[in-house]
């Protein structure tokens, strides 16, 4: 059972005035996805996602901008792992294309395909980096979404399948799996909202996809177990919301415990208690009866973990709203018509007071603070990954072409600052993955919200280590967070 939504945020840590250290088993990495990165869409094989279709069509994506090239990671894999090296990362976290491995989802694995993810693997285990590979990152085949998508069952055991390839080429040199990357945002953003690929504004069919999510996430590790050496872990990454009613009105709390429903318990419900939330299931029932669970699906979604992912950006904020709510949403989800939160059209999203990144989002580290010790009592014993953790800000080199981001560097001192305060709390984190290694592709915002920690010229494609890479490289190598006096 999900623990209660609570009202008040915790209180920040004092800021850090001396400097702390890290754990010396804890990884350093960085994060970055397929599609985003990659390019090569039409060669060895690979055939489109649901992403290149999405990209393709008129208004969906920021000036027309896809990810056709982006920025050319496929052919400059080694520039890029050589760089990782040169930045002291323990570890990179990246994602496997599904028709580059498997094109249009069925049939056996291309070959040619999974050599570029050996080719990746064996160059970051040539410099010591340690390789965290992830299924799903939002690329479903676009002859799957064909024939129905997420919101359909058999889609899962596509997924199973090709997990099962992937586990087979590269289960003897990954030793940290993750099935799926944000499910939230793949049913809610893809299917409900309409903002993310496929574009579909059906609230029901978000539903089912989120069920289908869950079940192909278990049928997932179960393929890999199956293939995979016992020592190897699995791990699922959620962006788990840290939900905040405005007042302790009992109307404003139960708008937050809808929400939370919504954002967390219909994932981590199935995935580590074996049961969705009687709440959610109450609160949704004018758009779904759920009659798409079948006997045995809930225990099939929740195999036993070996860690979880968080994914962590900023908290929500919410009230109850006095009817159905008109205008934009100040969620931090893009802007539609169309709600990403079934059966939840009256309550309010209001923006958190406080500093905000480029994305509108505002900066909140007692937020990642909050959600790693929910975790910590949610799935006791489950070591924790923050997974994605990281700032859009307008990037732009000076006149010597260097590329200065105090900015980001306040932002990562911040969270980084939240997780060394967990780990004296008790938290089992791991490690840490900065979104993201270097700009690139940002979904329907195109190319012009930049994440990296690396600046990359989309001209010339040249990459230049911005002073946050530096900063980060430095606690890194050191496990050491410096002062506040040395965040900017």
């Amino acid at each position: 059972m999900s623990e209660s939504v609570s009202a008040v945020p915790s209180v920040p840590a004092a800021p850090a005035v001396s400097p702390v250290t890290f754990p010396p088993a804890f990884l350093w990495g960085a994060a970055t996805s397929a599609y985003q990165i990659e390019g090569a869409v039409r060669e060895d094989g690979r055939t489109p996602s649901i992403w290149d279709t999405f990209s393709h069509t008129p208004g969906r994506t920021a000036g027309g901008e896809t990810g056709d090239i982006a920025v050319d990671h496929y052919h400059r894999y080694r520039e890029d792992v050589a760089l990782m090296a040169e930045l002291g990362l323990s570890t990179y976290r990246f994602s496997v294309s599904w028709p580059r491995v498997q094109p249009t989802g069925r049939g056996p694995a291309v070959q040619r395909g999974l050599d570029f993810y050996r080719r990746l693997v064996d160059e970051l285990l040539g410099h010591g980096i340690k390789p965290s590979l992830t299924l799903y990152h939002w690329d479903l085949p676009q002859e799957l979404e064909d024939a129905g998508g997420w919101p359909e069952r058999d889609t899962a055991l596509r997924f199973a399948e090709y997990a099962r390839m992937v586990g087979e080429a590269l289960g003897d040199r990954v030793e940290l799996w993750t099935t799926l990357n944000e499910p939230w945002c793949t049913a809610f953003l893809g299917y409900g909202s309409g903002v993310h690929a496929p574009g579909r504004t059906d609230p029901a069919a978000s539903l089912r996809a989120a069920h289908h999510l869950n079940l192909g996430h278990g049928l997932a590790a179960s393929a890999l177990r199956s293939v995979m050496p016992a020592r190897n872990r699995i791990a699922v990454s959620l962006n788990s919301s840290v939900v905040r009613p405005v007042s302790q009105d009992a109307a404003d709390l139960a708008a937050a415990r809808r929400i939370d429903d919504l954002a967390n318990g219909i994932f981590h419900g199935p995935m580590l208690h074996g049961a969705y939330p009687e709440s959610l299931i109450a609160s949704t029932a004018s758009v779904t009866d759920w009659s798409y669970v079948l006997d045995g699906d809930l225990r099939t979604a929740g195999p036993k973990l070996d860690a979880l992912g968080l994914n962590y950006y900023t908290p929500a904020l919410v009230s109850a709203g006095s009817g159905e709510v008109t205008g934009p949403r100040a969620d931090g989800h893009g802007a539609s018509e169309h709600s990403p939160w079934p059966a939840a059209d009256d309550v309010l999203f209001h923006q958190s007071p406080g500093e905000r990144t480029e994305m509108g989002w505002t900066i909140d580290p007692t937020g990642l603070y909050d959600l790693i010790m929910r975790y910590t009592r949610e799935a006791p014993g489950l070591p924790l990954y923050i997974t994605e953790n990281g700032a859009a800000y307008d990037d732009k080199p000076d006149p010597d072409g260097r590329v200065h981001d105090p900015e980001r560097i306040a932002y990562l001192h911040g969270h980084l600052s939240a997780v060394r305060r967990a780990l004296t709390d008790g938290a089992d984190v791991r490690g840490y993955y900065l979104w993201s290694l270097m700009d690139n592709f940002e979904w329907a915002y195109g190319y012009g919200k930049r994440f990296g920690a690396v600046y990359v010229d989309y001209a010339t494609l040249e990459r230049t280590p911005k002073s946050s890479a530096r900063w980060y490289a430095q606690v890194a190598r050191t496990g050491v967070l410096p002062g506040a006096n040395s965040a900017a």
